[in-house]
């Protein structure tokens, strides 16, 4: 966390609402166990932040699952599903494991460089974007593929990337999913087995 992130932070506590999603979460989990209930709470505690988790918000979870809070920090620095730092309204996750790199992943990098004017981890003036490059988002076969915030945008290229950036910055976000019209996980050229009903 950076010292701006970690100067930013105030006290946490869920708000009343998340507080019994929390308690929803936790009562999943025998006595004992509650801690296996540390994510989907880290989870709920960056949507009520803004979309990163502060020192503060881990120790408030840590706290209602007795954890020791270096068991929280371990758990949050592991996930980039996590974020310690504030990022954009838009976080642009870039897949670049092997399947998208093959399919175009630097091309897509080089795209959202060029069209948002930021580096990979960088996030725009206005705030409203975040670069980010992470690992396997498991949608391979549908690759080369982004993850904006809840979102996946699969079968891209290029021209496809910008025009995408430029619907979020006109605050159109479009349909998810295929960007080619491919049905779910089937062959680009359609499916080839179970074709009729």
């Amino acid at each position: 966390m950076t010292a701006a992130a970690s100067q930013g932070a105030e006290a946490f506590t869920f708000t009343p609402e998340n507080r019994a999603k929390a308690d929803a979460h936790i009562a999943k989990y025998p006595a004992g166990c509650q801690a296996s209930a540390v994510l989907p709470l880290l989870d709920l505690a960056q949507r009520q932040n803004g979309g990163w988790i502060s020192r503060s918000a881990m120790e408030h979870v840590g706290a209602l699952l007795d954890m020791a809070p270096i068991r929280v920090y371990e758990v949050a620095t592991f996930y980039t599903m996590l974020n310690l730092e504030p990022v954009g309204r838009y976080h642009v996750q870039l897949c670049r494991t092997t399947p998208c790199w093959l399919r175009g992943a630097d091309a897509l990098r080089d795209a959202c460089r060029d069209e948002l004017g930021i580096g990979l981890g960088g996030t725009t003036e206005d705030g409203l974007f975040t670069l980010t490059e992470v690992e396997c988002l498991g949608a391979c076969v549908n690759a080369p593929m982004v993850q904006i915030n809840d979102h996946f945008y699969e079968d891209l290229d290029p021209a496809r990337m910008r025009e995408i950036l430029r619907a979020f910055r006109a605050d159109s976000p479009p349909a998810p999913g295929s960007q080619t019209g491919r049905q779910t996980s089937a062959p680009a050229s359609g499916p080839t087995t179970l074709t009729e009903l």
